[in-house]
């Protein structure tokens, strides 16, 4: 019995030693449930959080894609309009080409047409010229006109016409005949062939009408200045303006045929210069010497001349055809020149031969030639 009642007290001990465990282990279970529900809270924030962005993504995604969507519809626009830009690209680059071709064959056609003119101008130029060697004429001077005692200042004048006489080469197997009458030759262009009678045989012959080589006339007006000299060969040794005193200085001494200067121009680069005197006279005695002496730095010979200016006028180009003369063309050599040319103007004066009277013949046998010259109302002559 009194064990039993010894141990009770022990016994209570034990039970509220239990219930502090457990209300401890109640107040933790709390705690943790708090912390639970603080985490359970906090993943609910961060769930809806996700899921907000989630729609947020979604919604970027779905305008990503209708941006997307948009750039691939421009894109596919774009390369449509650039393939038709392409298209026409081409299409001009098609049609340059063309025009370039067309242009360089236009090139190439005026080239040759240029080409040809030229040929054509050279060919024209060198019938143009004319080289002739006039003779030297003696000119008896009969008077001095009003103009020139009055004013002995003014150039000496003058003009010369130069004319060039139509010509036509006249080759081997040819012959030109001039009739008397333009009708006569009328009907012989009119025939095709002819057949002339020389002694035993029978000659056929082509009358032809005549094309000249073009012709000029023209004028040439020539002044000498009686008050200006042409100084040339005149050494650069000085400077230009002391040069151009010495030579007022030189010119103007009339112990060497000078005078008083008006005016002085020189030019180094060429070495050549013109003196103006005051009086007419000095400068023509001067230029009939040719030379004349000069003080620069040293004393020099320098040439002098006559300073002309002359003016090409009245220049006129004519071609045509004689009336009364006709070429005969395709003529056989058979016997002797001289009886072959009697034997064609016998034929040709003959009415029954549409002929007539001959004013002049010429033949050029093959193997030579002649160069006929016309003149105004007169029968060609040949040259050899």
């Amino acid at each position: 019995m009194a064990d039993i009642c010894s141990n009770r007290p022990v016994n209570g001990k034990e039970e509220d030693g239990g219930l502090e465990e457990e209300a401890r282990e109640t107040e933790e279970a709390k705690k943790e449930l708090e912390t639970w529900k603080t985490k359970a809270d906090k993943a609910d924030d961060v769930k809806a959080r996700l899921i907000l962005e989630k729609l947020e993504e979604d919604e970027a995604k779905e305008k990503a894609k209708q941006e997307m969507m948009a750039h691939l519809k421009k894109q596919q626009e774009c390369q449509k309009e650039f393939q038709l830009n392409m298209n026409t690209v081409q299409e001009e680059i098609l049609l340059l080409g063309g025009r370039r071709q067309d242009l360089l064959d236009k090139l190439k056609r005026c080239q040759a047409a240029l080409e040809a003119k030229r040929a054509e101008s050279t060919k024209l130029k060198q019938k143009f010229k004319i080289y002739a060697q006039i003779p030297d004429t003696e000119v008896e001077f009969s008077a001095q006109s009003k103009e020139e005692r009055d004013d002995n200042s003014q150039p000496i004048r003058g003009v010369f016409a130069i004319s060039q006489r139509p010509t036509v080469l006249l080759q081997g197997g040819q012959a030109l005949i001039t009739f008397e009458e333009e009708k006569v030759a009328f009907q012989i262009l009119k025939i095709a062939k002819c057949s002339v009678s020389c002694e035993n045989i029978s000659l056929d012959v082509k009358p032809k009408r005549i094309t000249m080589d073009p012709a000029v006339k023209f004028e040439v007006h020539l002044d000498v200045s009686r008050r200006e000299l042409k100084v040339s060969n005149v050494p650069p040794s000085i400077p230009e303006e002391r040069t151009k005193e010495h030579l007022e200085m030189s010119f103007s001494r009339p112990s060497r045929g000078g005078g008083e200067v008006d005016g002085v121009e020189y030019d180094r680069n060429t070495e050549t210069g013109q003196i103006t005197f005051l009086h007419p006279g000095v400068a023509e005695g001067l230029a009939l010497s040719g030379r004349y002496r000069v003080d620069l730095d040293s004393e020099v010979n320098v040439q002098v001349g006559h300073v002309y200016k002359y003016q090409l006028c009245k220049f006129q180009t004519f071609c045509g055809a004689p009336k009364r003369t006709v070429l005969l063309n395709d003529i056989e050599d058979k016997g002797d020149e001289e009886d072959l040319q009697d034997h064609l103007e016998i034929h040709f004066q003959k009415p029954s031969n549409f002929g007539g009277e001959i004013e002049s013949i010429q033949y050029a046998s093959r193997g030579k030639a002649l160069q006929a010259f016309f003149c105004e109302d007169s029968p060609p002559t040949a040259a050899r």
